[in-house]
């Protein structure tokens, strides 16, 4: 984990890495080769430490990842307001790292891992899915080089 300011709100790896894998949407940070950064929220599976996400053939985060590999992901979990000390609860982890397109073997695990997260109770309508999307699909891997992770929960 990276060091981080409030040492008291840190959360271990081991937490980061849960809230990272349970959380439903995460924002993937890209930029340019011209530096301009573009974030764009997608819907992701974690397996084996690292981050997947699917999608289209073309577009402007794969633009972005052809010129720079370099990424940032970041999710918010449970979020609560607290007006009356004019604070909030919270639990947020921000992943660095580099993402990569997979292929084959790597690319089914990942869809099935997407599948299994977001539509558990379809799974054989899900593989029939995937199985006609293959070619149109792309999928990439965020390799995990540092996660930092905070949450306030009192």
């Amino acid at each position: 984990m990276k060091e981080i300011r409030r040492k008291d709100r840190a959360l271990q790896e081991d937490e980061g890495l849960e809230l990272l894998t349970k959380a439903e949407f995460g924002v993937l940070s890209t930029s340019s080769g011209k530096g301009e950064p573009y974030g764009v929220p997608i819907s992701y599976c974690v397996i084996n430490r690292s981050i997947y996400f699917h999608c289209a053939a073309e577009g402007h985060k794969i633009d972005n990842i052809n010129v720079n590999k370099s990424v940032s992901f970041c999710v918010v979990g449970k979020t609560e307001i607290l007006p009356d000390s004019f604070g909030t609860k919270y639990e947020s982890v921000i992943v660095s790292g580099s993402a990569e397109e997979v292929f084959k073997h790597e690319k089914q695990e990942a869809l099935e891992g997407l599948l299994h997260k977001y539509c558990s109770g379809f799974i054989d309508n899900g593989k029939k899915y995937i199985d006609a999307m293959r070619e149109k699909t792309r999928v990439f891997k965020i390799n995990i080089s540092n996660i930092s992770g905070k949450a306030r929960r009192k």
